[in-house]
């Protein structure tokens, strides 16, 4: 890594840690020496300014995925520029993404993939219908759909479901709305556990779980830790909902693809659009982002459970070791 990187990297973290860019700087500096965290919090202190052993943790931490961030970055950039897609604002989010996650929600459009049934059906000519269709709302699908009938497209029903299948991919890969939808449902996702069917008795020790719902961003470290427990050992099913018992007639995440693509309710175009909105949201989005969100419980409850047990330990070791007897 340059000096450059190293520095830039320094005074991101700083803030982090309140402290220093140059404090920090050095720190990385001791680091890709070698020297570990607490040898830098004992005998370094003087070369760090003072910075504790909480800091130099967090910093150790957050080096290594800033770095493999700039890694990412460079590998995701390598592969647009080798598709001959790399466009100047494309490089401008991409240098701009702060996270693994919005980084790889922009580079989702251009990720190598199997060959999906939208490219399938670009192949068969439809990619002009679904464009049709989103830009003459006022027309009806079925009717466009007629003029793309062909020894592959059967029927107009064959032609809208190609359209479907390039049009739901092009929603599932728009960054800016996965992020969005990413960010609502980690306000107001719930996580449901439930029994196994045939483990009551095997199951007993997550008696607690077998009919359990909270909410996601308040799940504390010991029961995500347990649930997911009960996960692993067959025990217990998890499930991360959003709008389970909203009772309107387009559910908000589903109303959120429609608006970023200005999907009215009036037009026969309208209609059929807010039907893919609907199917790409039950198909594609709501697993990829319950994945997420899954993977994220699961490393705050690890985070946090690590922080318990080092305070506890910390407790322990600084505890006299003969009680109120002088030694």
């Amino acid at each position: 890594m340059t000096t450059t990187d190293v520095t830039r990297i320094a005074a991101l973290i700083a803030t982090e840690i309140g402290a220093r860019p140059e404090q920090a700087k050095v720190a990385i500096t001791l680091l890709d020496e070698g020297a570990t965290v607490p040898f830098i919090a004992r005998y370094r202190k003087e070369m760090t300014g003072g910075l504790d052993d909480g800091q130099l943790r967090l910093l150790s931490e957050r080096q290594v995925y800033l770095r493999g961030l700039d890694a990412r970055r460079d590998t995701i950039l390598g592969s647009i520029r080798e598709q001959g897609k790399l466009t100047t604002e494309l490089e401008t989010a991409i240098a701009k993404a702060s996270t693994m996650a919005e980084l790889e929600d922009i580079y989702l459009p251009y990720k190598p993939k199997r060959r999906t049934k939208a490219e399938i059906a670009r192949e068969r000519g439809l990619g002009p219908l679904a464009e049709a269709i989103l830009g003459d709302r006022a027309a009806t699908p079925a009717e466009l759909a007629k003029a793309y009938i062909t020894d592959d497209v059967k029927d107009d029903k064959a032609a809208l479901d190609g359209a479907r299948d390039i049009l739901a991919e092009q929603f599932s890969e728009n960054a800016d709305l996965v992020g969005h939808l990413r960010g609502y449902m980690k306000e107001n996702a719930v996580l449901r556990s439930r029994l196994v069917e045939g483990k009551e008795e095997a199951a007993a020790k997550f008696s607690d779980y077998f009919d359990h719902v909270e909410r996601w961003a308040n799940v504390p470290s010991h029961r995500a830790l347990a649930m997911l427990r009960g996960r692993n050992e067959d025990m217990l099913a998890l499930d991360i909902e959003v709008d389970a018992d909203d009772k309107s007639p387009v559910k908000p995440a589903v109303r959120m693809i429609a608006d970023a693509y200005q999907i009215g309710r009036d037009l026969p175009g309208d209609r059929w659009l807010m039907d893919v909105a609907s199917w790409t949201w039950r198909v594609k989005l709501s697993l990829h982002l319950m994945l997420d969100l899954m993977r994220d419980l699961r490393e705050r409850a690890e985070e946090e459970a690590i922080k318990v047990f080092a305070r506890n330990l910390k407790d322990l070791l600084l505890a006299a070791p003969a009680g109120s007897r002088s030694t």
